[in-house]
């Protein structure tokens, strides 16, 4: 039995794409990657994920602004993942059912993950149909901002967001260090020495952005760990208030 098939090499071959080319999706497709995410595996089956297609270009500007990232008002398709426990609350409501176990730290954990599983799927059909993806984890900059301009209601969150379009660069693919220090049997596997561990992979992450930035960078995995999770946004660090004042009890 082949082991890799054309999804399998897609997936293998995953490149973050920073440009698309202006050409829109033909409306078919967008729908079949949204049929793809609506099939996606859900907990417990109550389909916590809503995802909200953005078409207004003002709209993308702002997400793009919040983000610090200014192509991502060129995503010619952009989709944000809600966490959605309104929803089904709405549901029980109008039997009189509701309850603070439905807008829990437990159906919260249950909502992100739908969110982020139907995210992947998405990504995963598209890049298989030759189509560029691009994650946007940059609207957690600022999710209140985020929370305002979508319009989301109470016991909602924004997960994660996907840009996606026709590929208009082939950037080269960004190494992963080695399985061996990220997959394991049985139980977790604790390293006497991770810096050496790791300094083959360090050797690898600095030719590549020496390549990749034609000279202007080489730096270390190990010192991208340091420097990126020093810089703590304070948007960022208030996230659980923000999902509190979402209603989310946790």
């Amino acid at each position: 039995m082949n082991s890799a098939n054309e999804t399998i090499m897609s997936m293998l071959n995953h490149r973050t794409i920073r440009k698309f080319k202006n050409d829109e999706l033909p409306e078919d497709l967008v729908q079949t990657l949204l049929d793809v995410a609506n099939m996606s595996p859900t907990s417990t089956g109550m389909q916590t994920c809503s995802i909200i297609r953005v078409t207004d270009l003002e709209i993308k500007k702002e997400l793009a602004t919040v983000g610090g990232q200014a192509y991502l008002k060129d995503s010619p398709v952009f989709f944000v993942f809600v966490a959605d426990l309104f929803r089904n609350y709405m549901i029980a409501k109008e039997q009189g059912k509701e309850s603070n176990a439905l807008v829990d730290a437990d159906r919260f954990l249950q909502a992100f993950t739908d969110a982020v599983i139907s995210a992947q799927s998405v990504a995963v059909a598209a890049e298989s149909l030759g189509l560029g993806t691009n994650y946007f984890g940059c609207i957690h900059n600022d999710p209140k901002k985020i929370i305002d301009l979508l319009k989301l209601p109470k016991y909602t969150f924004p997960a994660t967001a996907l840009g996606i379009g026709y590929k208009d660069q082939e950037p080269m693919q960004k190494p992963r260090m080695d399985k061996s220090m990220k997959y394991f049997e049985n139980e977790y596997n604790v390293f006497d020495n991770y810096l050496k561990e790791i300094a083959d992979f360090d050797k690898v992450m600095q030719d590549y952005y020496d390549l990749r930035e034609h000279g202007k960078r080489s730096d270390k995995f190990s010192e991208q760990v340091v420097t990126k999770f020093n810089k703590t946004r304070e948007n960022r660090a208030n996230v659980f208030k923000i999902i509190k004042q979402q209603g989310i009890i946790i």
